[in-house]
C-alpha cells in the first residue's frame, strides 16, 4: 500500500490536465482500479487480516480521492487564471471611437410637439396605457354600440372567470388622460397628452401600436376661433414655415360637438411635401368643442365652462415632416434606418434654436 500511495500521489501531482487526472482516477479508484481490486480481496482474508487491512485500504482510498479533488481544483483555478489573462482588458486605456446612438424620430417629434405647445401654455399630462372601459369609452361619450368598442378594433384584456369589475383595454387613444387631468386639476386647464395607443390594424399606414397627442383647453370663453388659432400656430411652428392655411370640415366625434376634421393646404411636387402653398389639401387631425357629457365625466360643470379638444398622430406627423414612407419601419429596429432618420442626442428641439436643426 505504501508503494501504491507513493505511485499515485506522485502521478496526481504531475498530472498536466483534467484528462490525465481522470485517467489516474480510473486506474486507482475506478471500478477496476488497483485500489478497488485490493478492496475486493478483503473477502478472501481471514477475519483478523480483514480487520487489520480494511481500515488501511479505506484510508488509502480516501487519501487518493482527496488528492484527486485537490488537483482538480488546482487545474480549474489555473485554467480560469489563464482565461482571465487572455481576456484581460485595461479599462484605463482610451476608448475606441464608436458611432454614437441616435434619437428615434418618434421621440424627436414628440419633443418638438411638446416644445411648441409649452410655448402656448399647455402642460404635458400622462396616464396609464391599460385603461378601464369607462375611461376609454363611457367617459368620452362613446356609446356601447360604437364600432370602436368591438374586439375587431380594440385590444381587450383577458378577465378571470367571476370577475365582475369593468373590463380593461389597451387604450385606443390618449383621450382618457384628458378625463383624468380634468378630475385631478379641474378648470381652467390646458394640457396635451402624448403617448402610445393600440388598435387592431396593420398595413403601410397603420400598426397595432402607434403614437398620438391629444390636447384640450377649458376656460370660460373658449371658442372655435381659439382652436383655429392654436392649430395654425402649431402647424406654422412644427413645419417651420411662415404661413399656413387650414380648412375645417364638419365631421362627427362622440366626444366633441361641433366636430371638425382639419385639412392643411399643401403641394406635393417631385415627391416632396410643401406646406402652406399649392392646391392640395391633406387631413392632419380631428378636433371640436368638448361635449358637455365629457366635461361632466371630468367633474367640470358644462354650464360654467367650455373648451376645445384635438387629436393627431405623432407617427403621421413624423412621416410628413421627415419624408418617411412606411409607418412599419418605425418599429423594425433596423439600425441602418435609425442611423439615417435618427437625430443627435444633443439636438434638443427649441423654438428659438430651431426644432429640427
Amino acid at each position: 500500500m505504501d508503494d501504491l500511495r507513493s505511485k499515485y500521489l506522485q502521478a496526481i501531482s504531475a498530472a498536466a490536465d483534467q484528462s490525465a487526472l481522470e485517467d489516474l482516477r480510473v486506474q486507482a479508484v475506478g471500478k477496476k482500479g488497483e485500489i478497488s481490486l485490493k478492496m475486493r480481496e478483503l473477502g478472501k482474508m481471514s477475519p483478523e487480516e480483514r480487520q487489520r487491512m480494511g481500515p488501511k485500504l479505506n484510508a488509502l482510498k480516501d487519501e487518493i480521492n482527496a488528492a484527486l479533488a485537490a488537483k482538480k481544483a488546482a487545474l480549474t483555478d489555473a485554467a480560469l487564471n489563464d482565461r482571465l489573462q487572455a481576456e484581460w482588458l485595461d479599462v484605463t486605456l482610451p476608448g475606441r471611437t464608436r458611432r454614437t446612438g441616435t434619437i428615434h424620430p418618434i421621440s424627436q417629434v414628440t419633443e418638438e410637439i411638446s416644445a411648441i405647445f409649452a410655448d402656448m401654455g399647455f402642460a404635458v399630462a400622462e396616464g396609464p396605457q391599460v385603461e378601464s372601459d369607462w375611461y376609454n369609452f363611457d367617459a368620452l361619450n362613446i356609446p356601447p354600440e360604437h364600432p370602436a368598442r368591438q374586439e375587431h378594433d380594440t385590444f381587450f384584456m383577458s378577465r378571470i372567470e367571476g370577475d365582475n369589475r369593468p373590463p380593461h383595454v389597451l387604450r385606443t387613444h390618449t383621450s382618457p388622460v384628458q378625463i383624468r387631468a380634468m378630475q385631478d386639476q379641474g378648470a381652467p386647464i390646458r394640457v396635451i397628452a402624448p403617448g402610445r395607443v393600440y388598435r387592431c390594424d396593420y398595413d403601410q399606414t397603420h400598426t397595432p401600436m402607434f403614437h398620438q397627442v391629444e390636447g384640450m383647453a377649458i376656460d370660460r370663453d373658449i371658442s372655435m376661433a381659439n382652436l383655429k388659432w392654436v392649430l395654425e400656430e402649431f402647424c406654422r411652428a412644427f413645419f417651420e414655415v411662415d404661413e399656413v392655411e387650414l380648412r375645417f370640415r364638419a365631421s362627427h366625434f362622440p366626444f366633441t360637438e361641433p366636430s371638425a376634421e382639419v385639412d392643411l393646404r399643401c403641394n406635393w411636387s417631385d415627391g416632396q411635401l410643401k406646406v402652406g402653398e399649392g392646391d392640395d389639401w391633406m387631413e392632419i387631425l380631428g378636433s371640436g368643442m368638448m361635449h358637455p357629457k365629457v366635461l361632466e365625466a371630468g367633474g367640470i360643470d358644462p354650464d360654467r365652462w367650455q373648451g376645445f379638444a384635438f387629436g393627431m398622430g405623432i407617427d403621421r406627423l413624423a412621416m410628413l415632416k421627415y419624408g418617411i414612407p412606411d409607418l412599419r419601419a418605425f418599429f423594425d429596429s433596423d439600425l441602418r434606418w435609425l442611423r439615417h432618420y435618427g437625430f443627435s442626442a444633443l439636438d434638443v428641439p427649441t423654438l428659438h434654436g430651431g426644432l429640427s436643426r
